[in-house]
């Protein structure tokens, strides 16, 4: 399977469409307060870089979630639609904004946050919410 390849996909009322470029078949889940929060469980995320063309911006409510991140979602439907850093605008998408079924679950983060009502049965690369930081904080 490739690493990357170009998507399109939709919030779901379809008032939201997105185009990406390099939409990178490693599937993360985080596990952080905020994320599950956010998504009333876990976080199913890909990352698509920064080349991302959004039709229906004006459905678009983002929310400021920390000084180096935001969160988008659907006003009218609801649908989370992606974490966006800051400073790069790297966008990390739910996965289930696009019609991918070829992802490879590969890695989750924020492991100690992990509620014990659920795991999940895949070997993945786990990483604590020091080490995500530790290794792609931006360096002051």
């Amino acid at each position: 399977m490739e690493k990357t390849k170009a998507s399109t996909g939709s919030c779901l009322c379809k008032k939201i469409k997105v185009s990406v470029t390099q939409l990178n078949t490693d599937l993360g889940v985080c596990h952080c307060s905020m994320c599950r929060k956010w998504s009333a469980g876990p976080f199913l995320g890909v990352d698509c870089g920064s080349d991302v063309t959004i039709e229906g911006k004006e459905h678009l409510g983002v929310f400021n979630s920390s000084d180096w991140a935001e969160r988008a979602f659907c006003k009218n439907c609801g649908t989370n639609m992606f974490y966006r850093l800051k400073d790069s605008q790297q966008h990390i998408f739910s996965s289930e904004v696009f019609n991918e079924t070829e992802l490879n679950f590969d890695h989750q983060i924020f492991v100690e946050e992990k509620p014990s009502y659920y795991d999940f049965s895949n070997e993945t690369k786990k990483m604590t919410g020091a080490e995500v930081f530790a290794a792609y904080a931006p360096k002051e």
